[in-house]
């Protein structure tokens, strides 16, 4: 059995034992469009997947409305696979659009540019010739 807390040393121990601790995500937040997308595919395969047990129980207790929930089933398979998808062209456009820009960066030209100059030093060395020397940095 739990043994009880005196009055005064319970905000102490209420901040020291936290049920509840937040810790930062790992991975950022999905842009609004997708996550708008997202929501709405995952509202529609969760009346799909109600719609398709109505129709299997129906089936199974015999009931005139069986053929219509099975009918309403395969609509919302569609229109679920259509939700999925897109999710799937929503998160595509907004990387094309919004994503990262694929211009090389500062950094790998100009470590294209040193490793360029070491194979050119170093042909040059073996051919005999002294290494050409950078005059500017542009």
């Amino acid at each position: 059995m739990a043994e009880a807390i005196p009055y005064e040393e319970y905000e102490e121990y209420e901040e020291r034992d936290q049920l509840w601790v937040d810790e930062p995500v790992g991975t950022p937040r999905l842009p609004d469009p997708v996550r708008n997308a997202a929501v709405r595919a995952v509202i529609i395969v969760s009346v799909t997947m109600v719609l398709g047990m109505v129709a299997v129980l129906c089936t199974l207790a015999g009931s005139w409305f069986a053929f219509p929930a099975l009918l309403t089933s395969v609509v919302s398979t569609v229109a679920a696979t259509w939700g999925v998808l897109d999710v799937w062209v929503t998160r595509q456009v907004w990387n094309q659009r919004n994503g990262v820009i694929s211009s090389p960066s500062s950094a790998a030209r100009r470590l294209r540019r040193e490793r360029r100059r070491q194979r050119r030093s170093q042909r040059a060395q073996a051919r005999g010739r002294p290494a050409r020397t950078v005059m500017s940095e542009a």
